[in-house]
């Protein structure tokens, strides 16, 4: 089942179609920031351009807010946009660079060949939870 927003600017140019798919396996988040990127990256949205407002998205797209929120604290931590106060969120103006940089991407990277890593020195899997746990949970010791 999809969830669907057609965002329009004053003058008309359609800069963003978003369809978020409440059955696929990403969560509406992800499926948000990826379809931002995508539009950044075609050239539908140009740095500067204005983005709705986070209640004016979540409830076009019938989504909580927290989840529109999230998107755009994400999309905000990779430079694609940048908030302006009350004055809301726009496209960062480096966005166009920013948007092929997947952070997440990179840290499962980081992760795969830090796992490869420890069991190659026998480390087993259950050990390298736990210390994983530990580790996101600050904790030193176990």
């Amino acid at each position: 089942m999809y969830h669907e927003s057609y965002w329009y600017k004053w003058h008309g140019r359609l800069v963003l179609k978003i369809a978020i798919d409440i059955d696929a396996p990403d969560p509406p988040f992800v499926q948000l920031i990826a379809q931002v990127k995508k539009a950044v990256k075609s050239g539908r949205l140009r740095p500067g351009e204005p983005l709705p407002s986070i209640r004016q998205l979540a409830n076009d797209l019938a989504l909580n807010l927290k989840t529109v929120a999230k998107a755009y604290r994400l999309l905000e931590r990779d430079a694609v946009i940048q908030t302006r106060g009350y004055r809301g969120s726009f496209v960062h103006p480096n966005a166009p660079a920013n948007s092929s940089v997947d952070v997440s991407e990179q840290a499962h990277e980081k992760l795969r060949e830090t796992i490869d890593d420890l069991r190659a020195a026998g480390v087993t899997d259950s050990e390298i939870r736990n210390a994983f746990n530990r580790s996101m949970n600050g904790s030193r010791s176990g």
